[in-house]
């Protein structure tokens, strides 16, 4: 039986370096005996050992030597600085910064400042303009009915909760727009946020955790990004609206399921999308989506942030636009700071769906609660979208006007849906420079706005983006504009590409 003396040689070699080790790690000369007893107890192989014994003892002793001469301890054996080498360390030493270095002449340190609501008419550092920046699609911001109803509800509540739902932050009226949404949405039931972004940011790591699966268009908005990085969950990105691309990873992920069965029934799979991106301004093709989801047997996520009060005959989303039941659609989520005017987020669906995040969504139980006066307009807004679905209609009118009248413009190109409210415009052909872009593009905002028309660039986080969106103007549209509103517009935009993209 072959067998190595691994004892003789630790015995002659490594007893006195093992000893002045410890001495200068400030151990007392009976526990550097103590602990230099114990690793020569472990030396004492004998031949008749089995063989994983005598691997496994060799792997500790080398462990243990590995850590006593490693460099971690070689650097904590210089303590004999002198005070003034500490001194000049001391003096020496810069902290780095706590942000990057920033130019003064940077777009986040130059803002354009609104005195009053950013209502039809805005006032923007002290002239009043056309408002095209706002996502009042509907107009309750200044909606009288909207407003006396926070005011009454002021009033009588206060101006805030001062605490999350679960400790004392929830008020009747949070109940009463909880259930007036799932009314609204034809759900089993809805969860109210207070804070728009983080609905769907909460909601994704709510149900979604590491080892799970999520394939996510790449065109999904930042929340939707902060919600899929909270959750550690394994993302697949596919190209945006390419269903073909899609069914391409659902069956690459079914393949790898089959090779192992007892991981896939352990593993959840999601499908998340926006109703009407934000970014791209068209919508999903939620038809295809559902079919995919019952044959690859994922759920779907649904943000509506966007559609919600937007798109079909009464405004509830994209589920309505397209006629889909929205039994198929396991989740949907939706912010109230566009087409309601208010603050905070919601999202709809079963009931043990929703219940899960009164325990789960962190936005929900660690958050202060919905302000109760917001909570009341957003119920008086869900009133009139009730009352008078005529809204919706008239908004896609003005929609497509804006969209038509938009696409004569010179040097750019309108992007999105003609019943998108909030349409892009981007350069026809780029410079080569994001800056330089960005830099004309703010140019075409400047010469609106000297001429009373208040426009927008969508603004990213660079560097954080998954997939960073090409420089565009944003025009939003709303129910309060005239047709001369939208023709001055038009023409101011027009003027300016033609002055400034020559």
């Amino acid at each position: 039986m072959l067998f190595i003396d691994y004892s003789s040689a630790f015995n002659t070699i490594v007893p006195s370096k093992i000893i002045t080790k410890l001495r200068t790690l400030g151990l007392k000369t009976s526990l550097c005996n103590w602990i230099l007893d114990f690793l020569m107890d472990l030396t004492h192989f004998s031949p008749q050992a089995p063989a994983y014994h005598l691997v496994l003892e060799g792997i500790l002793i080398l462990w243990i030597i590995r850590l006593l001469f490693s460099k971690t301890y070689k650097l904590q054996e210089r303590s004999d600085l002198t005070e003034k080498e500490k001194e000049d360390l001391i003096e020496e030493w810069q902290p780095e910064p706590l942000v990057p270095p920033m130019s003064k002449d940077h777009p986040s340190l130059n803002y354009d400042i609104v005195t009053g609501p950013p209502s039809h008419k805005i006032i923007v550092n002290g002239k009043e303009c056309i408002n095209f920046a706002s996502f009042n699609f509907l107009g309750f911001l200044d909606n009288e009915r909207v407003k006396q109803k926070a005011l009454t509800s002021l009033r009588r509540y206060g101006v805030g909760t001062c605490g999350p739902r679960g400790f004392y932050g929830t008020f009747d009226v949070h109940l009463e727009l909880e259930d007036r949404l799932a009314k609204f949405m034809k759900t089993e039931e809805a969860i109210i946020y207070s804070y728009g972004f983080a609905t769907i940011a909460s909601a994704i790591p709510a149900y979604s955790k590491r080892g799970d699966i999520v394939f996510v268009d790449e065109a999904a908005c930042f929340s939707i990004q902060k919600g899929l990085q909270a959750s550690r969950s394994f993302i697949k990105y596919f190209k945006h609206n390419d269903m073909e691309d899609l069914e391409r990873l659902l069956k690459e992920q079914e393949i790898e399921d089959q090779r192992n069965p007892r991981k896939a029934r352990v593993t959840r799979r999601f499908i998340i999308v926006e109703g009407l991106y934000i970014n791209t301004a068209d919508v999903c093709p939620l038809p295809d989506l559902v079919k995919l989801k019952y044959k690859y047997k994922v759920r779907i996520f649904l943000e509506e942030s966007m559609s919600f009060g937007v798109l079909g005959e009464h405004g509830r989303g994209v589920t309505e636009h397209f006629g889909v039941n929205i039994d198929d659609i396991d989740l949907i989520s939706a912010n109230m700071e566009n087409a309601v005017a208010s603050i905070g987020g919601f999202c709809c669906g079963r009931s043990f769906v929703i219940d899960h995040q009164r325990l789960s969504g962190q936005g929900y139980c660690f958050s202060a609660s919905l302000p109760p006066m917001l909570a009341a307009a957003a119920i008086e807004a869900l009133n009139i979208m009730e009352e008078d679905p005529e809204i919706f209609t008239i908004l896609r009118e003005k929609c497509k006007h804006v969209h038509k009248a938009l696409q004569e413009c010179p040097g750019v190109k309108v992007v999105g849906e003609a019943y998108a409210p909030a349409l892009h415009l981007q350069l026809e052909r780029s410079s080569g420079s994001r800056d330089t872009d960005v830099r004309m593009l703010r140019s075409i905002v400047d010469y609106c706005l000297e001429r009373q028309i208040a426009l927008t660039l969508a603004r990213y986080l660079d560097k954080e983006e998954r997939f960073l969106p090409p420089p565009s103007i944003r025009v939003v549209v709303t129910i309060e504009q005239t047709e001369e509103d939208i023709e001055k517009a038009a023409s101011c935009i027009r003027e300016a590409a033609l002055a400034i993209l020559k």
